[in-house]
């Protein structure tokens, strides 16, 4: 055996013996080597990679001590949206969520229901992707649709294996794609011992676990992070296939994550439907002993347990149906209120919110709070001057609890009830059957304003130079009138305000142009109309893949869309029935904004030249290996590279594709399954 398949062979005996040590000292804290020995063995790794640099690998335990530090984040489209979940406060509320995804499948046998419980880490959610058992890529959640690359990073976090599965005698096939979402934490301990440490350096102490391990997560020099003690707990498998595409329920998913060698908190549970009361009275204690937990929990999570049943029951958009958390209210303080200002959202709903002297509540300074609806306000008895009782629920939302009348000095004044509009003076209607007012003026500045904002925003058409302030200034000013408007606004009459020179502008503008190519799935999540948010968009175009159709579709023909539900098709039909969204859907396809979503059957196939063109491949092939039809590409003249870009000519996406195919979707990418791949490759 020559010298360098010697070393071959000693790298890969060291490096899963590394792994197996790491993974039973920090998932299983099991260990089962001393320090002594585990220095040994990784040194001896070290100064073999060293003497041989060409065997270094990726997935190597030396590789994550951190790389060079980067100038900023790269953007990660999810393959799917990552929703967030819907809050339940007492038990009341859980109850009311069960007969709810119970009523919503009436033909499925209660006795077939179960669900899981867990701990709802207080951390930073991420997506981690694996090829071929190698972790490949790993992201921030973000806004749900777009996070950020930190791979990087994640790579130094010990508890996130680099190679799957960690141990390969345990009989598991590696995965050929795998993709897992996980909470990125601190645990209390760690935390507090590196605050003394930074205390007695005289640098920085950190307010809380939370903000900390985001914020260490989110370092430009991964030697920063893995200086930090990071850890993470697996909680979804998002995507597999193999053996991850066989299971059939959360808790067999979080099994299987296990065995690969993801952390798996050990506090989760799992209830049969005929066991909701013990079930509602684990999630209570669970929430209740939390700060004796050794990391921070927020909640605890309830899921459905079957994953088919998961997938009918869908979601409403913004959060899945399948799943809601659990919550205690938070920590609560004391101060006083200012004022009551009146805040008027796109659809006219008018909310009242508190201003308030600052209070920091759970470690986050706190100036304004959610008063709900007017009746809310009437029901509390506020004045202006009140010493109030604010809490933040659920650890997220600040909420004005109460006042308190025994502190009243006289000085206090009464809240009149607005019966106009702050931004158009229009008369404010109450809604039928509805606690909540309405401006009564479809053309209100402040409505309008709500709705530029959320059709620039990153959820919508991603128009990073174009923010609320503009949104606010252009609308006051009379420049937009309606959202067309954005892509027709007078720029000689704008480049005579103040702070809005040649360069701003020029980015202003080259962000109204990118947007153009946004894909159409966005812009109907963009025009804001009720229950339609960016999954729903997306199920919609898949169907109607021409938005200039959208108008002509019937409440009935929306209905029979699989995962549209009867108030979504009322409101689409309900906002197309008006002309002037007619007229202005056609405004901006005339403004040259994607109305139509690519598909094959549009395309000629017919004596195409793949010389220099570009492919990708995704998910699994069954004609060919990936190999044999990436030779065939390049037989051909064509080009296969790793990942989706604008230079990206083709995708060919196979069984159970995943972030790739939903990245040339929104990029307007000509995708191709296998079978139309073969027929024009004879």
């Amino acid at each position: 055996m020559t010298s360098s398949a010697a070393a071959t062979q000693r790298i890969a005996h060291l490096r899963a013996a590394i792994r197996e040590h790491q993974y039973r000292y920090y998932v299983l804290d099991a260990p089962t080597a001393s320090d002594a020995e585990f220095d040994a063995l990784w040194r001896e790794l070290v100064r073999l990679e060293t003497e041989h640099p060409d065997l270094v690998a990726p997935d190597s335990p030396t590789q994550r001590v951190g790389g060079a530090p980067a100038s900023q984040f790269d953007k990660v489209r999810h393959g799917a949206p990552l929703l967030s979940l819907a809050n339940a406060f007492d038990r009341q509320e859980l109850r009311a969520w069960r007969t709810r995804v119970l009523n919503r499948l009436p033909e499925t046998d209660p006795g077939q229901w179960a669900y899981t419980v867990e701990p709802k880490i207080d951390g930073l959610s991420v997506i981690l992707h694996y090829e071929n058992g190698v972790f490949a890529e790993g992201a921030t959640r973000g806004d749900g649709t777009m996070g950020e690359d930190v791979t990087a990073n994640l790579r130094t976090i010990p508890q996130i294996p680099l190679r799957i599965p960690v141990d390969p005698t345990r009989g598991l096939a590696t995965p050929g794609t795998l993709r897992v979402r996980g909470e990125i934490y601190v645990r209390r301990a760690d935390f507090a011992a590196f605050n003394a440490q930074q205390a007695a350096a005289d640098r920085q102490v950190y307010a809380n676990p939370r903000n900390f391990a985001a914020g260490s997560l989110r370092q430009l020099d991964p030697s920063v992070t893995a200086a930090r003690p990071l850890r993470m707990w697996a909680f979804q498998l998002i995507e597999g296939d193999g053996e991850a595409a066989a299971v059939t329920n959360h808790c067999g998913a979080l099994a299987y994550l296990k065995r690969l060698g993801f952390p798996v908190s050990d506090l989760n549970r799992r209830f049969a439907d005929s066991e909701f009361e013990a079930l509602l009275a684990y999630v209570e204690a669970m929430v209740a002993q939390r700060r004796d937990l050794p990391f921070l929990i927020d909640g605890a999570a309830i899921k459905v347990d079957s994953l088919e049943l998961q997938s009918r029951l869908g979601s409403t958009g913004k959060e899945p149906r399948w799943a809601t958390a659990y919550k205690q209210g938070g920590e609560q303080a004391v101060t006083r209120l200012l004022d009551i200002e009146i805040f008027v959202g796109r659809s006219g709903t008018v909310t009242p919110r508190a201003t308030l002297e600052p209070v920091v509540v759970g470690g986050v300074m706190v100036e304004h709070a959610t008063l709900h609806n007017f009746d809310y306000v009437q029901e509390l008895d506020l004045r202006i001057g009140d010493s109030v009782v604010i809490t933040r629920a659920g650890d997220v939302i600040p909420k004005v609890l109460k006042a308190l009348p025994e502190l009243r000095t006289g000085e206090e004044r009464l809240w009149q009830q607005p019966i106009q509009c702050p931004h158009c003076n229009a008369t404010l209607l109450q809604v039928s059957d509805e606690v909540a007012f309405r401006c009564s003026n479809p053309q209100c500045s402040g409505q309008l304003t709500r709705a530029v904002e959320h059709f620039v925003s990153r959820g919508a058409l991603d128009i990073r130079t174009f923010g609320a302030k503009q949104a606010a200034l252009f609308v006051s000013r009379g420049m937009i009138r309606q959202l067309s408007d954005i892509y027709v606004l007078p720029w000689d009459e704008i480049s005579h305000i103040k702070a809005y020179g040649k360069k701003r502008i020029e980015n202003l503008q080259e962000g109204l142009k990118d947007a153009k190519t946004r894909a159409p799935e966005r812009l109907l999540n963009a025009l804001g109309i009720p229950f339609v948010g960016m999954q729903v968009a997306a199920i919609i175009v898949e169907y109607i893949p021409n938005l200039l159709e959208l108008p002509h579709a019937t409440k009935e023909s929306l209905e029979n869309i699989l995962g549209i539900g009867p108030e979504t098709a009322e409101a689409l039909t309900r906002h197309f029935a008006v002309a002037a969204t007619r007229v202005e859907l056609q405004a901006l396809n005339l403004a040259g904004l994607r109305m139509k979503s690519k598909r094959k059957d549009d395309i000629d196939f017919h004596n195409i030249d793949l010389k220099n063109k570009n492919f990708v491949l995704t998910g699994k092939l069954n004609a060919m290996s990936r190999n044999k039809v990436t030779d065939l590409i390049k037989s051909l003249g064509g080009k296969v590279s790793g990942s989706v870009s604008r230079k990206t000519d083709y995708v060919l996406a196979g069984r159970d594709a995943g972030s790739k195919l939903t990245k040339a979707q929104e990029l307007g990418i000509t995708v191709l399954d296998e079978e139309t791949f073969m027929s024009f490759m004879k």
